[in-house]
């Protein structure tokens, strides 16, 4: 169905290909999964296949991409909308109408398809991915999640013989996921679609995939295999594949259900163990900088973000309640809380406390009221009832240039927070605005995404690298209070692994940290609780370890394989080995 021959890609500027010499086949009705590091050409293969590299991206491609017999050289992206369906990493990017049924409806106008025929396949997606409830809500209303599966299923309607993901289930909580997967699953089983997706989050999708192709580093030739032999040579794998070769199974399970079956000499070896558990450092809090006598703050760009994000008039006081918290005080406290958006009741009667030095991974289905939980404590959004106070400030009634010392937040959207033409210049601004040494941004770039050069344009980046610089630039002022909405979303398990180094030093400095996650693997890992919402509602607080290993949605799966023992991660049970478990 789609072959590439010796197909190369260079941008303009750019010192090496970002492909280059790739010769493949995905086969008709195959799912075929695209794996790799951050930045090594993954999104770039998959807009070859629906023409939009290069006719939309620039670029130079050399080679032929075919596609159902046609080639993408000749034919450009809307000449290949009848057969190709493309989601990009970026939902919003993808939506050109107003509300949920008219974008799944659009694609279809588009090919002039028969209104009869566009009203029951409108229906059949909405029952497919769990939107016949959001119908009629307007896009820009949606969490990420739910912008997500409107994204999927407006390419669905059209039925392609050709479906291009990248990374679709990125932004999805793990039910969510499961739903659109075994959409995916019984599209390529029942009627011959041919899927062809990246994905980073491994443990969701290696399962279902009938081939792994992997490309190993920028303009590397792919590797192409079945999905358990890929695995074993991969640099980016999931938790039950790394846990397989820290066992010694053999064949290599790919699903839960297949590491069970081999798992029961390794729990025998680990009955006599207990997994060594973060604990919540109870250091005092670091007190916000102070500018000097005579100096003003720095509006910045997260300020500005803040005065861009309230629905409130200017002049509002600019300190509520104690301006100075004692040692002892929660870096933010929650009574109460209460948010409405229009008919939304997005939060109800949410309370919460984080310490200086804890790390709190909010979790919970698409909608849940997650992001506007952060919004709220940083300010952008003003509460209908209770209160909210951060480092002794009521955050919507504080002026943004005194709240950016207290509190920072990387947003689902990293885009929100560049300004700049290249790398160099945000990572400039950024230690400008903290404050902080020359290179101290540029190096936590490094230290996140290793070779992203400085005259990039951080457009130019793929999703991964580009919200690894947003999470930079906010980090470089290191807040007591630090703010992340889905921050693993296009990071590779290695990416993702440096991701939790930098925010383990923060914690164990006493800055609090409050992240919005779907990862569960993230939270397993980082996490000394987890707070579960649902419909606005607090319905589980707790040590991470208890509330997850308790919950088939949001347990590991480490914790899956191993139960009923309460192991979260692989490194756990790889340091009890090394003990001699």
């Amino acid at each position: 169905m789609i072959t590439f021959e010796r197909v190369s890609v260079r941008y303009e500027g750019s010192e090496r290909p970002t492909l280059s010499g790739v010769d493949l086949t995905v086969p008709e009705g195959e799912l075929v999964l695209l794996v790799g590091p951050s930045g090594v050409g993954k999104s770039t293969l998959l807009g070859t296949v629906s023409g939009l590299v290069p006719h939309f991206t620039g670029g130079l491609l050399s080679g032929r991409v075919t596609v159902g017999g046609r080639d993408t050289r000749t034919h450009k992206p809307r000449e290949l909308a009848d057969l190709v369906g493309t989601v990009g990493q970026d939902p919003l990017a993808h939506f050109v109408t107003d509300t949920v049924e008219d974008e799944l409806a659009y694609g279809m106008e588009s090919l002039g398809l028969d209104p009869d025929v566009m009203r029951r396949r409108v229906e059949e997606t909405l029952d497919l991915l769990g939107l016949a409830d959001l119908r009629d809500r307007p896009i820009a209303t949606l969490s990420g999640g739910q912008r997500q599966r409107v994204a999927i299923g407006s390419v669905l309607t059209p039925h392609p013989k050709v479906l291009v993901l990248d990374e679709p289930t990125s932004a999805l909580d793990p039910a969510a996921a499961e739903e659109v997967l075994a959409v995916l699953q019984r599209l390529v089983h029942d009627l011959g679609t041919t899927v062809f997706m990246a994905e980073h989050r491994l443990e969701r999708v290696v399962q279902y995939a009938d081939q792994v192709v992997l490309l190993p580093a920028p303009g590397a030739p792919p590797v192409v295999g079945p999905p358990a032999a890929i695995m074993k040579v991969s640099p980016v794998r999931p938790p039950v594949a790394e846990l397989g070769l820290l066992a010694g199974w053999e064949p290599l399970p790919l699903s839960v259900r297949d590491a069970r079956r081999a798992a029961g000499g390794l729990r025998e070896r680990l009955a006599g163990a207990a997994p060594v558990r973060a604990v919540a450092p109870r250091a005092p809090e670091p007190g916000p900088p102070v500018p000097a006598a005579g100096e003003r703050a720095r509006p910045g760009r997260f300020a500005r973000l803040l005065g861009r994000g309230r629905d409130r008039t200017e002049g509002s006081p600019a300190f509520e309640g104690s301006a100075v918290p004692s040692a002892a005080d929660p870096v933010t406290r929650v009574r109460g809380l209460g948010v409405r958006r229009g008919r939304v009741e997005a939060l109800r009667r949410v309370s919460l406390t984080v310490a200086p030095g804890e790390t709190v991974a909010l979790m919970g289905r698409n909608g849940a009221g997650k992001s506007t939980l952060l919004g709220a404590l940083v300010g952008m959004i003003e509460p209908t009832a209770g209160t909210v106070l951060v480092g002794g400030l009521a955050p919507a009634r504080t002026d943004p240039r005194a709240m950016v010392r207290r509190v920072g937040l990387v947003p689902q959207e990293p885009r929100d927070l560049l300004y700049a033409d290249t790398v160099a210049a945000e990572c400039a601004a950024a230690d400008r605005d903290a404050g902080a040494a020359e290179g101290t941004c540029r190096a936590l770039v490094s230290e996140l995404v290793p070779g992203v050069a400085d005259d990039t344009h951080p457009r130019d980046l793929s999703e991964g690298q580009r919200l690894a610089l947003a999470l930079a630039l906010v980090l470089t002022g290191r807040p007591p209070l630090l703010l992340l909405d889905e921050p693993t979303r296009g990071l590779d398990y290695a990416a993702k692994a440096r991701l939790v180094g930098v925010l383990r030093g923060l914690a164990a400095e006493g800055r609090a940290i409050v992240l919005a996650t779907h990862d569960v693997e993230l939270a397993a890992e980082l996490a000394h609780r987890v707070v579960i919402l649902a419909d606005g509602e607090v319905v589980a607080d707790g040590p991470t370890g208890q509330v997850v290993v308790s919950s088939p949605a949001f347990a590991p799966q480490t914790a899956k394989i191993l139960a009923p023992q309460e192991w979260l991660t692989v490194p756990q049970v790889r340091a009890a080995l090394e003990a001699g478990a």
